[in-house]
């Protein structure tokens, strides 16, 4: 097989004391110089990278980016400069997980209201339902995917928790050490632990609403692993979190937290310890109560069916299917006027909050 080599080009404008910086200090080592007599080009390897550092180059400076865990490498210091113009920055390989403090607002985002859907990756279509994305805090997306194979691969994602919830259509998943293909429908959902592998395999008419928590978060390809892994482990855990696949057709409805509804609780706060709870509710037919809540993050979209939505100091919103909207701590709110076939989705960060009845 044909060998073939990357490098990149570094202009230096003192190569002879490039060398023992690149070596000492940066911890590469030399594979080339020449010409012997008076060198002007070397190549140097190291951290999965090759460089060729050339005196005769006339380009801008070049800059580096190192990923360690080791608070040592290159004597701690986390900028440099090369004595031949390099610029190097020192970052974490793992940095930790930071969760932007939640800018509360109370958001209603209406389906007639909004611009074209936006044309996404892989050909995917999506609509932001929370456009300040509370500071930071989460996004939540409605996407739509095109019918067919989907061109994806094998990834994951450095999360605190999302959401994949089906409310149209259907699409297959591979999931890290939970066996075969899995389908969701309408009505179903998945959580993706952080950092579980998978890959998304075939869709016909999806609809689904994604949540991520924080809004920004990276999504990394594993050019490793193979899909669907020898292993079967349910009661794996990412983080403290469980994968949950949970079947809308298989749940059990039950009181909900606001009076005048019921519920079926999709096992997420049960599986993520707390993390976040997702909830289908409904209406029982009596009328439901003004109520606050006192967690964090409340995020609810609209699957089914109208409602209109009170708040204090608020106008009325009439809500119907592809509506969300957001409620922030200690704001009065009451649903009214819904019709018998309201469905609505319910996310809550941290789960199950606690609400006061008025």
């Amino acid at each position: 097989m044909t060998e073939v080599r990357a490098e990149i080009v570094l202009p230096t404008s003192d190569l002879r004391q490039d060398l023992p910086f690149f070596t000492k200090v940066l911890g590469m080592r030399m594979d080339m110089i020449y010409p012997a007599d008076n060198p002007a080009v070397a190549v140097m390897s190291g951290h999965g990278l090759r460089v060729q550092l050339d005196a005769g180059s006339t380009a801008a400076p070049g800059h580096l980016r190192i990923l360690t865990d080791d608070a040592s490498f290159a004597g701690g210091k986390r900028a440099l400069t090369s004595p031949g113009g390099t610029k190097v920055e020192v970052d974490e390989l793992n940095p930790p997980l930071v969760l932007p403090k939640t800018e509360h607002a109370f958001v209603v985002r209406r389906l007639a209201d909004q611009a074209p859907w936006v044309i996404g990756r892989a050909g995917m279509e999506y609509r932001d339902l929370v456009p300040s994305r509370l500071g930071g805090a989460m996004i939540a997306s409605h996407i739509r995917v095109p019918d067919g194979p989907v061109p994806d691969m094998v990834h994951f994602h450095k999360v605190g928790f999302q959401l994949i919830f089906c409310v149209a259509g259907w699409v297959d998943v591979l999931y890290e050490d939970q066996g075969d293909k899995l389908r969701i429908h309408a009505g179903d959902c998945f959580i993706q632990p952080p950092t579980i592998r998978h890959k998304v395999l075939h869709s016909e008419g999806v609809q689904v609403v994604e949540i991520g928590v924080p809004a920004e978060h990276v999504t990394e390809i594993d050019h490793e692993m193979k899909l669907p892994t020898a292993n079967f482990r349910p009661d794996r855990e990412w983080d403290g979190q469980r994968f949950v696949y949970s079947i809308g057709a298989n749940g059990s409805f039950a009181p909900f937290r606001i009076p005048g509804f019921e519920a079926r609780d999709t096992t997420i706060n049960q599986n993520t310890k707390g993390v976040a709870s997702v909830m289908v509710a409904r209406p029982t037919g009596q009328a439901a109560p003004w109520t606050k809540h006192a967690g964090d993050i409340l995020f609810t979209f609209v699957m089914s069916g109208e409602m209109t939505l009170e708040g204090e100091g608020k106008d009325p919103y009439r809500l119907s299917p592809g509506d969300a909207f957001v409620i922030p701590p200690g704001m009065a709110t009451r649903y009214s006027q819904t019709t018998p076939d309201l469905q609505l989705l319910e996310v809550t960060l941290p789960g199950n909050p606690e609400t006061l009845i008025l």
